[in-house]
C-alpha cells in the first residue's frame, strides 16, 4: 500500500506515531474517449475563453466567486496563514458509541498502522477501545484541510474515517414529496411487510455481493480481446507538435520565397548541390539542373527519409549557434 499521510494520534498525553493508507478503492471499469478517425485518446486542455488560448499551470490562480463573475483572490500564503499548527496530529476530542453516529456522516476510510516506535502505544489504544466498545471523535488536517473524523477498530486494525460536519449534511426537510410519518396503514399489510423483512434477515456477509455489471463487462472485454476486436492508436512522436509545425512553416516561408503554394518536405540538399538565388526564372532552372545532377537522382525509387530524419535535421539546425 502507498502511504498517504504520516503523523501521530494525540491521545491525552500519549502520542502514537502512525502511517495512513487508503482503505477503499473503486473497481469500476473506465473507458477512454478516442478520436473516431484514428483511435487516439482525446486530451482536455485548460482554455481561457477570454484570451482564446490554452493556459499554462503557472498562469492559474485561486479565486472564490462570491458573486457571478466577481472573485476574491486567494494565494498560497493566505492558506498557509490559517492552516492549523497540528497538521501532523490526529487529535482525539471525545469517545462515543458508534451507534450514535448515523452512516450518512461517514465519508472516506483509511487504515492506520504504527510507525517504527509506536507499536506498544498502538496496541494499547487498540485494546482499550476493544474493551470499552467506544470509538473516538477526532480532528485531522490533511492536504491543508481540517477534517472531522472518527477512529474505530476494523478487525485488528485501527481505522480513521473522515465524517461530514453537521452543516454539510442536508436537512431531510428539503426532500420533496415525503409522505407524513402519520400516514394510515392497513394492519394486515404492515404485518406481512414485517414478516417478509424477518424472512429475508441474514447475517451480513459482504463476500456474497458482487458487481454483476462489472463482471459481465469484463467478460465482454475479454471476448473482444480473444477475437482481436481491438484498435491501436497511432504512435505520436514525443515532440511539441505546435512548436514544430510553427518552426516548419517559418522555415519554409523564409526559404521558398512564397507562402501561397504548398511545399513538400525533402531532404536537405548537400552544400555542393546548392545554387544561389537569381530571380524566380533562374531559381527554377537551377532547381531543375540540381535535380538532374545532384546525388538525389541515385535515390529514385527508394523511400524518402521519414519524419525521424527530418526531425533530426531540424534539431541539428536548432542546436547550431547563430
Amino acid at each position: 500500500m502507498h502511504t498517504v499521510w504520516k503523523g501521530s494520534i494525540s491521545f491525552g498525553l500519549v502520542n502514537i506515531p502512525v502511517r495512513m493508507f487508503t482503505a477503499t478503492e473503486e473497481r469500476d471499469i473506465r473507458f477512454r474517449q478516442l478520436h473516431k478517425e484514428c483511435n487516439t485518446p482525446i486530451k482536455y486542455a485548460k482554455m481561457c475563453p477570454h484570451c482564446q488560448r490554452e493556459v499554462e499551470p503557472s498562469e492559474i490562480v485561486r479565486g472564490y466567486e462570491y458573486e457571478k463573475g466577481h472573485f476574491v483572490m486567494i494565494n498560497d500564503e493566505d492558506l498557509e496563514a490559517i492552516t492549523p499548527e497540528t497538521r501532523r496530529a490526529i487529535e482525539i476530542l471525545d469517545f462515543v458509541d458508534l451507534s450514535e453516529i448515523d452512516p450518512v456522516y461517514f465519508d472516506k476510510s483509511y487504515f492506520l498502522s504504527p510507525q517504527d516506535t509506536g507499536e506498544k502505544a498502538y496496541a494499547l489504544l487498540r485494546a482499550a477501545m476493544e474493551q470499552t466498545g467506544k470509538i473516538a471523535v477526532a480532528q485531522v488536517t490533511m492536504r491543508n484541510r481540517q477534517s472531522l473524523a472518527v477512529i474505530r477498530l476494523y478487525e485488528h486494525c485501527i481505522m480513521l474515517e473522515t465524517i461530514f460536519y453537521p452543516d454539510e449534511v442536508r436537512p431531510v426537510s428539503q426532500v420533496p414529496a415525503l409522505p407524513e410519518a402519520t400516514v394510515p396503514l392497513a394492519e394486515n399489510e404492515l404485518k406481512m411487510a414485517t414478516e417478509l423483512i424477518g424472512n429475508m434477515t441474514v447475517p451480513f456477509d459482504p463476500a456474497k455481493y458482487t458487481d454483476e455489471y462489472r463482471v459481465e463487462l469484463q467478460k465482454m472485454i475479454e471476448k473482444k480481446l480473444e477475437g482481436q476486436e481491438i484498435a491501436t492508436a497511432p504512435t505520436v512522436a514525443r515532440t511539441n507538435v505546435i512548436d514544430l509545425m510553427q518552426a516548419l512553416k517559418e522555415s519554409l516561408a523564409s526559404t521558398a520565397g512564397t507562402t501561397g503554394s504548398p511545399v513538400k518536405l525533402a531532404p536537405e540538399p548537400s552544400p555542393a548541390a546548392a545554387k544561389p538565388k537569381a530571380g524566380r526564372k533562374r531559381a527554377a532552372s537551377a532547381e531543375k539542373a540540381d535535380k538532374t545532377t545532384s546525388p538525389a537522382k541515385e535515390a529514385v525509387g527508394k523511400p524518402s527519409p521519414g519524419p525521424t530524419s527530418t526531425t533530426k535535421t531540424l534539431r541539428r539546425k536548432k542546436a547550431t549557434p547563430v
